[in-house]
């Protein structure tokens, strides 16, 4: 199998150590893939654009006949209309159902429920529609779904498109665009023959509102193109795509009880981006990792993975995911409890990468929209005592008046320490550190969060959270 490896070289936030991955050729010959999922056993099924979804069996060769095609019922005119995703009931192996995210002839969101026939393939004629929902604009859809730890159906919507949530959709409860959706899709025969086609959870959190859709389980979000559920810890893991500045990557705990307002269009990652009326008063869910289009080159975020397959060691607890734009891939890695940082792979061109898969047994694929091919993610190798600076202490945190960093039990030698604001603005810049323990005043800062990014000797960068009291 062909190898193509990459480097990890580090931007403005990144991780404190040097990752070298290699991406492996799996399949090749496919048509605008954006989706892939596992049904519970070793295949893989790919989701092409145009309507059809194919089979790929495990050692990366793809079935003849389509596992499902439904080419005259989708509306493919690029960008980001299409079949969009696929997700396998948890008791696929028994009743054959499966779910699709697509967009229909009248350019509308539907989400649809297919059985699988007798002969192992999708019967076209099974389709049960759970969701129509208009789209004012051909752009952000969202487009993936996937049931969560809990057996219940996650469903992404973008907020409808155009440019700047023109119609406040992503903050208004009573459109499901702009939302996280969660629904029970078991229902019974007798309920589908009624006319049910999905419940409401019992715990979802606007129920009982007045004002707001009972399916809703999150909002403020402006195009989550893709997300995913950690299969160790049950995490739901978000990637938001961003307008003009900043692309985001949101985390809810298993633990949540839902409710959350991802800021949009209030907040565009951390920094404001509107202030209409009622943007002074929400409570924004501020994502645990973002990076800016002008520090990487980026400007659509594709959201992936955390690794947690058994063959690739090194790359435990990654969450991996891409720019669209930049082809880079990144990760995000958790230091410490919410403490996040995130690294890129530059330079990788001509990729198109639209989606990430994870296999039945965790291993990661990267899905190229332009070369219609999947790679797996493999490692190469990790250095963390030559590049690793997170043995540098630093404290009081929260701080009042100085900020100390303590070296004296690691080799490291400082280069620079810049603070900036939440906003990526540079506010200041220390350099030349000759001692092991160094203090640096911060009595001009007022309160509030701050970023410090140390770099040493050697090139490595770490990005830490300050908080000025």
């Amino acid at each position: 199998m062909r190898k193509i490896t990459f480097l990890l070289i580090f931007s403005f936030v990144s991780l404190s150590f040097a990752q070298n991955i290699s991406l492996e050729s799996f399949v090749t010959g496919l048509s605008s893939p954006v989706n892939v999922k596992h049904a519970g056993d070793d295949r893989l099924f790919v989701v092409e654009r145009a309507g059809v979804i194919k089979i790929i069996n495990a050692v990366g060769t793809v079935n003849p006949t389509p596992f499902l095609d439904i080419n005259d019922r989708v509306t493919d005119l690029g960008g980001e209309q299409g079949l969009l995703a696929i997700a396998f009931h948890p008791n696929y192996a028994t009743n054959g159902f499966f779910y699709v995210n697509y967009i229909d002839n009248n350019a509308d969101t539907v989400i649809s429920r297919f059985t699988r026939s007798a002969t192992g393939i999708a019967d076209p004629n099974s389709e049960v529609t759970l969701l129509n929902v208009v789209q004012p604009y051909p752009n952000h859809n969202g487009g993936d779904l996937n049931f969560g730890p809990d057996g219940y159906l996650y469903i992404s919507l973008g907020d409808g498109g155009a440019s700047g949530d023109p119609g406040n959709r992503a903050q208004n409860l009573s459109l499901l665009l702009g939302k996280m959706l969660r629904i029970d899709v078991n229902v019974t025969p007798e309920q589908i023959s009624a006319g049910t086609t999905y419940l409401i959870p019992s715990d979802n959190p606007f129920i009982g509102v007045s004002t707001a859709l009972d399916e809703i389980w999150s909002y403020g979000l402006r195009n989550p193109w893709k997300f995913s559920f950690d299969r160790t810890t049950g995490d739901l893991w978000i990637a938001d795509v961003g307008q003009n500045q900043i692309e985001e990557i949101n985390r809810a705990s298993v633990s949540s009880t839902g409710g959350e307002n991802y800021g949009w269009k209030c907040f565009e990652g951390n920094s404001i981006f509107s202030t209409e009326t009622g943007c002074d008063i929400i409570t924004h869910e501020a994502p645990i990792a973002q990076y800016t289009h002008s520090a990487t080159g980026g400007c659509s975020i594709t959201g992936g993975y955390i690794y947690r397959g058994s063959s690739q060691t090194t790359l435990a607890g990654l969450y991996f995911f891409s720019d669209f734009c930049s082809d880079d891939i990144g990760y995000v890695k958790e230091t410490t409890p919410d403490n996040y940082e995130i690294a890129f792979i530059e330079d990788l061109s001509g990729l198109g990468i639209s989606a990430f898969g994870e296999d039945v047994n965790g291993e990661l694929y990267v899905v190229s929209l332009y070369q219609g091919a999947i790679f797996r993610i493999i490692e190469n190798t990790l250095n963390t005592a030559e590049y690793s600076i997170t043995d540098i202490k630093m404290y009081p945190n929260p701080a009042k008046n100085e900020l100390t960093f303590d070296l004296i039990n690691t080799s490291n030698q400082i280069e620079y320490i810049n603070i900036y604001d939440v906003q990526g603005k540079l506010i200041a810049k220390h350099s030349n550190f000759d001692e092991q323990l160094m203090t640096i005043s911060t009595e001009m800062l007022t309160t509030g969060l701050y970023l410090i990014e140390i770099k040493n000797s050697k090139g490595s960068r770490n990005i830490r959270k300050l908080i000025i009291e």
